[in-house]
This record gives structure tokens, sequence and C-alpha cells, in this order.
């Protein structure tokens, strides 16, 4: 394993530019380094390293993370397989169930479905033990994407249907990759209208948000649709247009289905000299890369028509056995993953269910017991849900009752305990509360990546005295004091002022100094116990009442 070969080089010692910045800073490096290898190099190996030695298992995981989106294919299923063995030491769920759908997402990107489908439903299993919406909606688009490819469109449609709506409010890429898909699936079904309709708003909404990198795959579904409207000149100019962007990227399961469609476009137009020439490259990529997909294997069935037409009957041998091949492996897939998805995603505990009934009435026949039993589990059921609810709601409610009620600005709630630190001088500690009672008071907190070393530097003081006081007098450690200062103080601006409920997430973060809009979420949960959602639409609703 990496985890394993990186243990047994030689020490590696953390820059001293870099040796005190958190996780937040090196990641923020890494990706701004990407034009320049040998520094995103340094930056990698710095936050993996630091990780290891903190013990932090968590950042170890991301640390792998790293390294395996900026690693070459062969070496992505190493780090994959790292993040799973660090990972399952963390018996963290949601870090589990992320670990999986990175191996899963690598392997899809490999073409190889049957594994790919393997790890998503690993990583379903532990994710949907999680309240990770986030993880939770990343592994609906990733089931929903085999769903497509096995020709389950409805099915996939709902799903990227619940990825849009989800991440259309801070993912770009995803919230753009699902209405593609969306798109496609229109497209697969016959809709073609609609599949337009996606592809124009992938256009407008990548423009919208500065994101272009899915253009060329609006345009290759919109060639790709336009044939099927028998549009077959459009489909060919905008195909052709976007074709060379899609070989650059290396992505030759679409660079075959452009092809194909190229080549349709011209049988379809009577010019099947100039369509085999297509054919052939979609004959290529299989034989390269062993990618197959359902609608490809016209591919074959024309170029054996063609050649029966030249009575070419080593050709049409040839690819008669191609045929074969093509659908071999397309056999082989799909008998596997329509297999998995059933058994193990869609219908696994409604099927064992049916066969307790099924098995119950044969031998027993006992009808109305059965009915009266499932009636009983359903009741049970919906009970214990509404139940569950309505806990939820009281104690959302309570929690946000307790927000309102406060009266001041933000607090750092000093700790109930006026004894002196043994290891401190007095003197000192009395120094120190007041550079933090100042520190609070003028909120410096809200600055951005503000650290323990940082603020021992401004304070003149050592980290491990500051670390004992903030513990000491604020009955907290240093990450948790600082989140709920930034915390505090959003919540007064808040109710001191609408236009604050009107930001979203990243924006709130931002405003307070949070670097991520997930660590800014998860504090905020944290602090009060309840989202940031609810949080606003409970004040907004108290808010009209109190005006009428």
């Amino acid at each position: 394993m990496a985890f394993q070969t990186f243990a047994q080089k030689k020490a590696f010692i953390i820059p001293d530019t870099i040796e005190n910045k958190d996780f937040d800073y090196i990641f923020d490096r890494i990706e701004e380094s990407q034009r320049d290898p040998e520094i995103q190099a340094l930056y990698l190996k710095s936050f993996l390293y630091k990780a290891k030695s903190e013990k932090n298992s968590e950042e170890i995981t991301n640390g792998y993370k790293n390294y395996l989106h900026y690693s070459k294919d062969n070496l992505k299923l190493v780090y994959a397989d790292s993040m799973i063995y660090t990972a399952r030491i963390t018996a963290n769920k949601a870090l589990i169930g992320s670990a999986y759908l990175s191996k899963g997402i690598v392997f899809y990107g490999m073409k190889k479905h049957k594994y790919a489908l393997d790890n998503y439903l690993i990583a379903n299993k532990f994710i949907s033990q999680t309240d990770d919406h986030y993880l939770i909606h990343k592994v609906k688009y990733n089931i929903a994407s085999i769903k497509y490819y096995l020709g389950y469109y409805n099915e996939a449609i709902s799903l990227f249907r619940e990825c849009i709506d989800y991440f259309k409010k801070d993912d770009v890429r995803p919230y753009l990759n699902s209405i593609h898909l969306l798109g496609l699936c229109y497209n697969r079904i016959g809709n073609y209208g609609l599949c337009t309709e996606m592809n124009r708003k992938g256009l407008a909404e990548g423009k919208r948000l500065s994101c272009d990198e899915m253009n060329i795959y609006f345009i290759h579904s919109e060639g790709i649709n336009q044939y099927f409207k028998s549009n077959y000149r459009k489909a060919i100019e905008e195909i052709n247009y976007i074709i060379k962007n899609i070989k650059e990227a290396e992505d030759y399961s679409n660079e075959s289905v452009g092809y194909f469609y190229i080549g349709a476009s011209y049988w379809k137009l009577s010019k099947p000299d100039q369509a085999i020439f297509y054919f052939m490259k979609v004959d290529q990529i299989l034989e390269d890369k062993d990618y197959i997909r359902a609608d490809l294997i016209q591919n074959y069935k024309l170029l054996i028509e063609y050649y029966k037409s030249k009575k070419d009957l080593e050709k049409q041998l040839y690819y008669s056995k191609r045929l074969l091949k093509a659908d071999s492996i397309l056999d082989n897939q799909y008998r596997y993953l329509s297999k998995r998805i059933l058994k193990d995603y869609d219908s696994q505990k409604m099927l064992m269910e049916m066969k307790k009934m099924e098995h119950s009435l044969e031998l027993r026949k006992y009808n109305d017991l059965i009915f009266v039993l499932i009636l009983i589990t359903l009741l049970l059921g919906i009970g214990f849900l509404f139940y569950r609810y309505n806990k939820n709601k009281n104690k959302y409610r309570k929690n946000f009752l307790e927000l309102m009620n406060r009266n001041e600005e933000t607090k750092a709630e000093p700790k109930a305990n006026t004894n002196s630190i043994e290891d401190i001088n007095q003197d000192t500690v009395s120094i120190l509360l007041k550079k933090l009672e100042k520190f609070e008071r003028e909120k410096r907190y809200l600055e951005k990546n503000m650290t323990l070393p940082k603020l021992a530097v401004l304070f003149k003081t050592n980290i491990n005295y500051l670390y004992k006081i903030i513990y000491h007098f604020r009955g907290k450690k240093f990450t948790d004091y600082i989140n709920d200062l930034k915390i505090d103080y959003l919540i007064y601006l808040m109710k001191q002022d609408k236009r604050y409920r009107k930001y979203n997430n990243k924006a709130l973060a931002e405003e307070v100094g949070f670097s991520t809009t997930q660590r800014f979420a998860n504090a905020f949960y944290a602090r009060t116990g309840i989202s940031t959602s609810y949080f606003i639409k409970n004040i907004k609703k108290n808010s009209e009442t109190n005006e009428q």
C-alpha cells in the first residue's frame, strides 16, 4: 500500500514556510500549484507528512485523496486503497464511505463498471448510515450513472433530478455533470426536446458560474441529439467541432460515441464510404480499450452490411467476429451490473419480504394474519418516524428559541474556574487573559486561518501557555473556541440585520472567516444543534409574525 511504502522512505522535513500552516492552507496551495508539478509535489508531501506526524487519520485519508486526484492513472488505485486502509482505522462511517466512493470513481473513469459498482455499493452501505447529505447525493449521482449505462433511464432521471436540486446550491461541477447526464437520459427515452433544453441550460449555467469545462460535453450531447432529430448535417458539424477536445481530454468513451454518430449521420446521408472511416475508429477503440456500449453495437451491423454490399466475405467475417466480441463484453457487463443493482441497491429488502410472504401463504394460508402483521408493522414504522420527526422538530425549536433569547452580541463563555494554572506565572495568566478579552472585543477571530500558532505570535507568548489558558478559562479547545466565537457573532448579525438572512452558506462562511462551507456548516450545527437553513427559515418566520 502507498501508506506503507511512504512510511519506509527517508524522513521528509516540512519547509519552515509551511510548517505552522493548517491543512486548509496547504490544500489551497496544492490546487493553486497545478501548473508547477514540483511545487505541487512539495505541498502534497507536506500535507500528508503533517497529517502523519499529528497522527490525524482523517487528514491522512485526505492526504491520500489529494495524491489520488493529481497522480497518474496507474497509481490512483494504490492511493484509493490507502484511503480505505486509513479511513477504516477511524471507524468514521462517512470517511470510510467516501474512501470507497473515491475508489469506485477511479474504476468508473477506467470504464471498469463492475468494480465501480462494487465500491459504490460498499460506499452506500456506510454513507446511508450518516447525515452527510453531500456524500449521500454523491453516491446517488454515481449510482445514477451506472443506471444510465445499464439503460434504466427513468430511474436514473429521478436520481439526477435530486442531484441537480442539491448540487446547484454550492457545487458547480457536480451540478453541471448532473444536468449533462439528465439530458443524455432524455435523449435515450426519446424526449429530444428536453435533451436540447438540458444542453442549453448546461451551457447557460456554465457561463453564469464561470465554468466552461463541461461545454464540450453539452455540445457533444446536442450533436448526438441532432442525429435523432434527423438533422444529420447539424449532428456532423457539432460533434466534429468538439471531437478534438474530447480526444485531448483522453475521454475515449465519448470519443468512440462521437465517431459512431458522425459515421451514422453520413450513413443516413447515403455517404457510406465516409461513414466507414468513422465506424473503423469505433472498432479501433474497442480493440485498444475494450470499450463498447449498447448503441454502438449498430456500428458492427453497419460495417457488416457495407462489406456485404461490396461482396467482401473476408471483411464480413472479420466484423462478424468483432460483433460477437462486442456483444460478449456487453453481455458480461450488463448481466453482472443488472444483477447487483437489483440485488444490492434497489430491491433487496423488498424481495426478501415478498419471499417470506409467499412462503407463509403457501404453508399456512393465514392471509388475514399476514395482512394484520404487515399493517401493524407499517403503522409502527409510521408512528416511529412521526415520533422521531416530532422529537427532532421539538429539539430544533428549543435550540432555536434559546438562540433567539440570547441578548448579547457574542460571548466566549468563560469557564467558572478561577484557579490558577500551576506551571504558568499568575502575572502571565492575567496579561494573556486581558489580551484574549481584547482579541474577542476587536473580533480578530473573524480573520481567516486564525490558528493557535498565529495567535501565539500575536500575543507574544508560546503555544503551550496560550492553549492551556484558553482551555482552562474558556473551557474548550482552541478550534472550538474560535468557531464558537464566529458562530455567535454570525447569529448576532442575522438577528440584527435582515440582509444576512438572504446569504447562502458559502457567503455566510466567508463573512465570518471560515475556510470552507463544510467546516462552517459543521461548526454551526455543533454550536447550535440546528442547521443554518432551519435557523434562517425560522428567524424569517418570527420576523414576519412580529411585523404583522
